[in-house]
């Protein structure tokens, strides 16, 4: 079984079951500056779980590419990636955990083929701070569709102290089985809606030894274990409560939202451990392995250095290729890319591979996935580049890198401050700087580069949380306003400067909009003063903002403006703003123009080669 297999059989199983297939979003969210990527399924459908109508109806499937960059220092195990593909379902308040739980166990028994006997499950074991009772309706679901292949499947509670005791069915806290964009009830605000979840795993066998040759061995194996015994192929929330000032209420809708990955199904189904040998993976690495002077499993080390190659040359790849895709660079997601490049050139020196190998890589990848992603074949050529172009940079930056460690070793030995540094500027990994310091006779401090690797992390953990506050996710009035000027803009810029104005990306905190647009040239105080002017005289006239379902091609007809180079599906939302505007859509709008206040442009710059960026904001009613 392949990977286009899995996701075929998926797709066709749930549009069976009545379910509007709605084609995957960019890997850059748009209007999100909570995060710089999509990292998962469900986060391109969050207007949609807190009230928005979807113009698919409220059955909803696909195949999601997404993207965590806090994985990034995980990969080279044999389960970790940072580019992956999400399978998700959705019930937007049609049906519930009865139905989702016997669709999914169908799917994975009957239809993929998966040994009942070696699934096991979580469930919410509840919360009396917080007034939600354990769900033993999941667990009793469970119980019911396990009994139909004659397996009793008891529920056990403590596994993580007792081990499985010869259960099926786990209870866990809110850690582990409960789902709110807030994280755990505490971090939640009011408001806020969230529910217990379930979720599934393959077990790969006792025989196998996985946990007994683990560093968790003095420990109690259970599902949760990182031993790898047990892989984590999905999860069903059951979004039906509401925060409240002290307890949780129920939500008018229940929603569904599944989530699985697409590469850790298809290792169940084939029953391996190693996601590397998965068909996608294991043919980017069949080709390293013929271009490097080492074998796949010839050394933990050579396995290690084919994992991250293999995972971060796709992702480079889908990021560059994405149709809002970024080039490498020194800042945001074009710093992200430069690691991922970097990191995967530095393991290339590891394998033995000297010569530029990265665009060759990109080829085996876009082959692969084009027939799915056609993006990636018709961005080729700019994939192509930038790798290459980013390869021959970090070459050089290598050279700099080894004179500045050169220029600190002539007055002492590099401290373990400095070894940082040499990671951070030059991609100098610590397992190089410790090898240079050692052939000079001294010893690196590991213990001050880690500490101060970890300050490093915690001060962009502390980033992240600051700009999730702003983030448009929270549909906040503020970010409202803001997102419906966007409307505005976008078609004020066509009418001032031409038609070849078209939306490159936008970002939305509570203070100000981003608007990314293409234009070749800076715009003229005349024309920022005539843009700010049209918009405010919108806002004066106070325009009813409409909405409407309709599809592509009825938008283009009726003239909607939107990023069409991206997919949709079937049907999409054009919401129209009196007489002015209309736009392809899908995030939170005001009523009334007249709700946004004053418009005022506070910055026009330049972005890249044909794309310039406002920074405005609104003043408020």
């Amino acid at each position: 079984m392949t990977l286009s297999e899995i996701r075929e059989k998926y797709l066709d199983y749930f549009k069976s079951k009545g379910h509007e297939i709605v084609p995957s979003a960019s890997l850059l969210p748009e209007n999100d500056p909570s995060t710089l990527f999509t990292g998962s399924g469900m986060q391109p459908m969050v207007p949609y779980l807190l009230g928005e109508i979807h113009p698919l109806g409220t059955r909803l499937t696909d195949s999601q590419r997404c993207f965590r960059a806090q994985d990034i220092d995980e990969v080279g195990d044999n389960r970790h990636t940072t580019f992956f593909e999400m399978l998700g379902n959705w019930s937007l308040g049609d049906y519930f955990k009865r139905e989702q739980i016997a669709w999914m166990y169908d799917f994975l028994t009957n239809t993929v083929g998966l040994d009942p006997k070696r699934l096991y499950v979580t469930a919410f074991g509840g919360s009396d701070k917080w007034g939600v009772p354990k769900d033993e309706e999941t667990a009793e679901i469970w119980q019911a569709q396990f009994a139909m292949h004659g397996v009793v499947a008891e529920a056990v509670d403590a596994s993580e102290k007792r081990g499985m005791q010869g259960g099926r069915i786990f209870y866990y806290d809110e850690k582990k089985n409960w789902w709110s964009r807030s994280g755990i009830p505490e971090n939640m605000p009011e408001g806020e809606p969230g529910g217990p979840d379930t979720e599934m795993f393959w077990d790969f066998g006792e025989g196998l030894k996985l946990h007994e040759s683990s560093m968790w061995s003095d420990k109690p194996c259970h599902v949760n274990c990182d031993c790898g015994r047990f892989m984590e192929i999905g999860n069903n929330v059951f979004m039906e409560y509401v925060k409240q000032t002290d307890v949780f209420g129920k939500l008018a809708k229940q929603n569904v939202d599944f989530g699985g990955g697409l590469e850790r199904l298809l290792a169940a189904a084939l029953d391996e451990p190693d996601i590397y040998k998965t068909d996608v993976l294991r043919t980017i690495i069949s080709g390293l392995e013929s271009i490097s002077d080492k074998a796949y499993g010839s050394s933990a080390e050579a396995t290690r250095a084919f994992r991250i190659i293999a995972d971060h040359v796709r992702a480079a790849t889908f990021i560059i290729g994405d149709p809002r895709g970024v080039p490498p660079s020194n800042v945001g997601q074009g710093y992200v890319v430069r690691r991922l490049i970097r990191r995967a050139v530095r393991e290339g020196r590891r394998l033995g591979i000297t010569d530029p190998f990265l665009s060759r890589t990109a080829a085996v990848i876009i082959g692969m996935y084009g027939g799915h992603y056609a993006d990636l074949e018709t961005n080729q050529q700019r994939i192509m580049d930038e790798l290459s172009k980013e390869e021959e940079k970090f070459a050089k930056t290598i050279e700099k890198g080894l004179k500045e460690f050169e220029r600190m070793m002539a007055d002492h030995v590099v401290s373990g401050e400095e070894a940082f540094i040499l990671f951070s500027t030059y991609g100098f990994p610590l397992e190089l700087t410790q090898e240079l310091v050692g052939e000079r006779g001294g010893n690196l401090d590991v213990a001050a580069f880690k500490s101060e690797f970890e300050r490093h992390q915690e001060l962009s953990r502390t980033a992240s949380a600051g700009a999730f506050k702003g983030g448009l996710a929270d549909h906040s009035v503020e970010t409202t306003r803001l997102h419906t000027a966007t409307h505005l803009l976008h078609e004020a810029l066509r009418q001032v400067l031409g038609e070849h104005v078209a939306q490159k990306g936008s970002n939305i905190t509570v203070e100000r909009l981003r608007f990314d647009f293409s234009h070749f040239q800076k715009m003229t105080p005349e024309e920022i003063a005539k843009v700010e002017e049209l918009v405010n005289e919108a806002i004066r006239k106070d325009f009813t903002v409409s909405r409407t379902e309709m599809t592509v091609d009825e938008a283009k007809t009726q003239g909607a403006i939107g990023l069409f180079e991206q997919k949709y599906g079937d049907k999409v939302s054009v919401y129209t703003v009196g007489d002015f505007s209309k736009e392809i859509c899908g995030g939170p709008h005001v009523v009334q123009t007249g709700e946004l206040g004053l418009f005022k442009i506070l910055k026009e710059e330049a972005v890249s080669a044909g794309v310039r960026r406002i920074k405005a904001t609104v003043s408020g009613k």
